[in-house]
């Protein structure tokens, strides 16, 4: 068996991982300010000093599963004002555009038990440009783009250093990091390596008193002594390197001029040592935060190899079988890749997805929350909560997270989104089934769910609403896996229906405000889409009828209705719950047609599009004729039935041909249920043929959604001819803007009227293919609309992730589109083949914008980089 697959069967392989965030400062977690001002409370300036209270952050960082003990790195070039311990980036008052990371750094490999591991991080030799990045980005609107690190000109003269970090596992406890420093520039230059361990500081909030200790053993040795931790040694190949320790402890005297009793050498003391030589570090060579610092220079165009190792054991030489454990370990990454991507032809496809995968894997976290805790405060430091004020989660008092969970970005959003996170289980699905279905099923944990049945959003507003698209996310995953296997995994299916139920009946007795099978929901993921904030509470009775929260759900029924199917194969009692989805799914069909007023629906058969529709105090109804992926969203509620799957499950099937028969109302309402496709497949969808056609007309048109890299989230004639609506007397305007965001709707880079979006890309792409499975080519349209060329389905689907992979994908001109037409990104030998996943794409050239390494869902990349055969 593959090496790595072996591994991937004993759990004692994820024991330790990538679980350190890339910033910890300024999330809700940290915020302990009375007015709720998380930026500013625990922020950049104070984080080198601040002893955080719920996970760390680190360069690279590396940590065992409950973070009780961490390793990251820290450099020094001997010009910048602090040790780079941590990634510098803009919060989100301080950036035009929202939070910002301005680092440069690549993920490059990564396996699933993170047995091997590589990034490699561009740290300037010259000082860093903080100050430049603050005032510049201050200066500029929002109608200006961001001022990048490279915009700052610091690395013109490759002057700078490439430092690659590697890991590779000789055990489950034992950890070898290798670390090579290149100068890239002409001229030589100073840098200190300080590798860093310490303990998350656990002890001193009031319930806990135990408290491990690192000190100092040998020449190039350092003891860790936890009753918890099995890494007992960290060693240096370096054996002259000097060992330094301090305490994970806030420095209260530099933060708020108070003593903190018994303690003198704090967080910052490793940090104020080195910089500026100050008397910091603890004389007795102990502490709960230690580091060896090797001070170096790297000449010009050459680089140094620094190697260390955390183990469990006293090794007399613990270098001996260090290069032969990195070369198999590679060497078996590589052997379980070439795997996965046998059917991968082209290089530069098996390098972009291969570092989609190490994107995905190094964004794995330790995530700790207890909501109750951090609402009250901790014995020894009470909360100034001020509850007649906002105060986030109030209503989550019930939730504990302590968990590694895939995160969307681990600087700009280290913490978990539901919806993120189901399209990250789909790619996932492919390298690492197990972890995929447990992610799932970890959402849906009571001390995850709410008792209500809501799912949590994201920790900003656990209570917000993300599209519901759990239930798509675990029946995929399911099949994935299925495949893999050779067989289903029916617990895992079972588990998770079961607790999608409440969730399901959350959404029908919250979101449908009068009862009709209309859906709201507001955000649903969509930031500023609208003309107005969809969370808005409008006066005098009016209420939004959203044609996109209303086709989620539609999805949603569906979703559950197929999983019910796949469970009465093997336990005939889920047939009557594909009977209730199945009914449920008619009756939000009829209620997009009619609002159940039988006057105005959601369709607009004039433009042949769907739109919000906004309901008046007074009765009538106002269509908000706004073209964007809301009105491509009820594509997404189609599912195709084999004939076979009915001849199982004669209940269903005698309960379908009653309404059938009994309710033509709703069956009308229904594309072709009751005619047979090729192969005897049968069709559900909103969309029957005819409105198919009118929407895919305009999803096609290049003066509208399609771009050369993909669906637009806005349609392109808001560009010179903007979008206007008027709400509680302010008129709203419209702009498709196909960057970064010119509206504080919803604060930062939210921005969803004109870029490219990956997820929804993803679910048109998917939609289209089950469409083909039914029509085969009775059904073919124009691509693009107005061109007379004629293609069927599944061709659309394949053009459009054609496009989408040629976001990453050189041109023939070597150049990559998320690059934005850099060309030093485009063509230096040290930047050409990096790959950066941002969190959306310009809608007219490609290129990345908003999170830099927002692998999660834009790794579904890599599945779209799987070949298929075209039907």
């Amino acid at each position: 068996m593959i090496a790595e697959k072996q591994r991937l069967q004993d759990t004692n392989w994820k024991n330790w991982g990538p679980y350190v965030s890339n910033r910890q400062w300024g999330n809700v977690r940290e915020d302990y300010s009375p007015n709720g001002d998380a930026w500013n409370f625990a922020n950049h300036n104070n984080a080198e000093s601040y002893a955080y209270r719920w996970g760390e952050e680190g360069i690279a960082g590396i940590s065992d599963a409950k973070q009780l003990f961490c390793f990251a790195l820290s450099f020094w070039n001997k010009k910048d004002k602090m040790v780079k311990e941590r990634f510098f980036g803009l919060s989100n008052p301080q950036g035009n555009h929202g939070e910002d990371i301005k680092e440069l750094f690549y993920y490059l490999d990564n396996t699933p038990t993170h047995s091997y591991m590589k990034m490699v991080y561009k740290y300037p030799i010259n000082e860093f440009p903080y100050n430049d990045l603050l005032s510049e980005n201050a200066k500029r609107s929002k109608k200006e783009p961001e001022y990048e690190i490279f915009d700052t000109g610091i690395f013109d003269k490759d002057e700078y250093f490439d430092i690659f970090i590697e890991y590779a596992k000789a055990d489950h406890n034992d950890i070898l990091v290798r670390v090579t420093v290149c100068n890239r520039s002409n001229k030589d230059a100073p840098i200190i390596v300080a590798p860093m361990v310490w303990f998350r500081n656990n002890w001193k909030w009031g319930y806990n008193t135990y408290k491990g200790q690192i000190n100092a053993s040998h020449e190039g040795c350092i003891n860790v002594n936890h009753d918890s931790i099995s890494i007992k040694k960290f060693y240096s190949r370096n054996i002259l390197a000097e060992s330094v320790f301090c305490d994970n402890e806030t420095n209260s005297p530099k933060l708020y001029g108070t003593p903190y009793p018994g303690n003198s050498f704090y967080k910052d003391g490793i940090n104020d040592y080195i910089t500026y030589g100050s008397n910091t570090v603890n004389p007795e060579k102990r502490g709960t935060k230690a580091s060896f610092l090797i001070d170096e220079v790297i000449e010009a165009g050459q680089s140094k190899t620094f190697d260390f190792r955390l183990s469990p054991n006293e090794l007399d030489n613990p270098f001996y079988d260090f290069d032969e454990i990195f070369r198999n370990r590679i060497s078996e990454a590589d052997e379980f890749y070439d795997e996965i991507q046998n059917d991968v032809t082209s290089d530069d496809e098996k390098n972009v997805q291969r570092q989609a995968f190490a994107g995905l894997l190094w964004n794995k976290q330790f995530y700790h929350y207890n909501v109750g805790k951090w609402l009250k405060g901790d014995p020894n430091f009470e909360a100034p909560r001020n509850f007649n004020h906002y105060v986030r989660n109030t209503e989550w008092n019930h939730m504990h997270n302590k968990d590694i969970i895939s995160m969307p970005d681990k600087w700009e959003y280290p913490w978990y989104a539901t919806w993120d996170l189901a399209f990250h289980c789909v790619p996932f699905a492919i390298i690492d089934a197990e972890f995929a279905k447990g992610q799932l099923l970890l959402l849906t944990k009571e001390w995850y769910m709410h008792p209500n049945g809501q799912l949590p959003a994201y920790e900003w507003n656990l209570s917000d609403v993300n599209p519901p698209v759990h239930a798509w996310s675990c029946f995929r995953v399911f099949k994935i896996d299925e495949k893999q296997n050779g067989k289903p995994d029916l617990l895992f299916l079972e588990k998770v229906f079961q607790k999608l139920l409440l969730n399901f009946t959350w959404w029908v007795n919250r979101k449908d405000k009068n009862g009709k099978n209309i859906f709201g929901g507001g955000f649903l993921g969509l930031d500023n889409i609208g003309a107005f904030d969809r969370n808005m509470v409008l006066k005098d009775g009016q209420h939004l009828e959203q044609a996109d929260g209303t086709s989620w759900m539609a999805m949603y029924a569906l979703n559950m209705m197929r999983i019910a199917m796949e469970l009465a194969q093997y336990y005939q009692v889920y047939e009557d719950m594909a009977i209730k989805f199945f009914e449920h799914y008619l009756y939000i069909a009829e209620a997009m047609e009619n609002l159940g007023e039988g006057t105005k629906g959601l369709w607009n058969e004039e433009d042949g599009f769907f739109y919000d529709v906004l309901q008046l105090g007074n009765g009538d109804s106002v269509s908000l004729k706004l073209r964007s992926i809301v009105g491509l969203i009820p594509m997404f509620a189609v599912e195709i039935i084999d004939h076979h799957l009915l001849d199982k499950m004669p209940n269903f099937t005698t309960r379908m041909d009653w309404i059938l028969k009994n309710k033509p109302e709703l069956t009308k309402l229904v594309s072709h249920w009751e005619e047979e496709g090729h192969g005897r497949k049968h069709l559900m969808s909103i969309l029957r043929k005819n409105r198919l056609t009118k929407v895919l007309t305009r999803m096609l048109d290049e003066k509208e959604f399609l771009s050369q890299y993909g669906i637009r989230a806005m349609s392109k004639v808001y560009e010179d001819n903007p979008f206007k609506f008027s709400v509680h007397g302010t008129e709203n305007i419209v702009y498709y803007t196909p960057a970064e965001s010119d509206s504080r709707m919803f604060g930062g880079n939210s921005n969803w009227r004109g870029p490219i979006w990956f997820p929804i890309n993803f679910l048109i792409v998917e939609s289209l293919q089950r469409f083909h499975f039914y029509y085969g080519n009775s059904l073919k349209v124009e691509l693009p609309t107005g061109s007379g060329d004629k293609k069927n389905l599944d061709e659309v689907a394949h053009d459009i992730s054609n496009r989408l992979c040629s976001i990453f994908l050189k041109d023939e001109n070597g150049e990559r589109a998320f690059n934005g037409g850099n060309a030093k990104f485009n063509y230096d030998e040290n930047f050409k083949d990096y790959i950066t996943f941002f969190e959306y794409f310009h809608g007219d050239n490609g290129r990345g914008v908003g999170a830099s390494h927002q692998t999660g869902w834009t790794a579904t990349v890599a599945k779209l980089l799987k070949p298929r055969l075209l039907m």
